[in-house]
């Protein structure tokens, strides 16, 4: 039996950056709400520095999809007892440490949605 899902990855495709609108369009950015009891920590880690809030809404999905955002529910995995392979500090990289993904050709936005479609099954 799969656990329920308790975290959210939330893509967006807007880019501050300009070399960020060479991603795939709506998929620029990456963040990730962990839920924790009743409350769900969101990190988003951006260039210049790393966000954290908590957030206490009942339908934080519903809330994300409402405002554009495409959203993957997934849950956070016991990590492989190895280090993580060297990667520079993207959004995506810390969103993989967060769930505890290790897999080194996930680089982009888009391919960690993919990645976890594929790991939840989701149509």
């Amino acid at each position: 039996m799969t656990p329920a899902p308790d975290a959210l990855v939330g893509f967006v495709g807007h880019a501050d950056l300009w070399w960020l609108r060479l991603l795939r369009p709506g998929f620029r950015h990456c963040f990730a709400a962990i839920r924790t009891g009743s409350v769900w920590v969101v990190i988003d880690p951006m260039s210049h520095h790393t966000l954290m809030r908590l957030e206490c809404s009942p339908d934080l999905m519903g809330f994300y999809a409402s405002r554009g955002i495409t959203v993957v529910a997934t849950r956070v995995r016991p990590p492989p007892r190895r280090p993580a392979p060297w990667r520079p500090y993207t959004c995506v990289e810390a969103v993989k440490r967060l769930l505890g993904v290790q897999a080194a050709w996930v680089l982009t936005p888009w391919q960690l949605y993919r990645f976890l479609k594929i790991q939840e099954k989701i149509p």
